[in-house]
């Protein structure tokens, strides 16, 4: 389950910025699919996925996990990237979020591109 807590609500559904939610677009649904087949293939290996709290600022982040990595996660691919790889901070849509909550979610690390 991804939670968006700047927004204190999931950040996967698409805002207009008014507080109201249109139907669902071709990416919002790519992106649930997504989310989706990351947990499905977590619940495969024996235990529920983690809760991954996801977080709009690095600050936020790391704030919440000052002992841990600060990742760039995509969920479209259900990957992240570390700072100093090409797509950190700038691949859309993401997140930041704490690199063992990632893992613990299904994420995977990306090599460097």
């Amino acid at each position: 389950m991804l939670l968006d807590q700047s927004r204190a609500i999931p950040s996967l559904a698409p805002q207009t910025g008014r507080g109201d939610y249109p139907a669902a677009t071709a990416g919002h649904a790519a992106r649930v699919l997504a989310m989706l087949a990351i947990v499905l293939s977590c619940a495969s290996c024996g235990h529920p996925p983690r809760p991954l709290l996801a977080f709009r600022t690095e600050q936020q982040a790391q704030a919440h996990c000052p002992d841990d990595t600060v990742v760039w996660l995509n969920f479209q691919s259900g990957t992240y990237y570390l700072k100093g790889q090409g797509p950190y901070g700038h691949s859309d849509p993401g997140r930041y979020a704490c690199r063992d909550e990632a893992e613990g979610a299904g994420m995977h690390g990306m090599a460097n591109p």
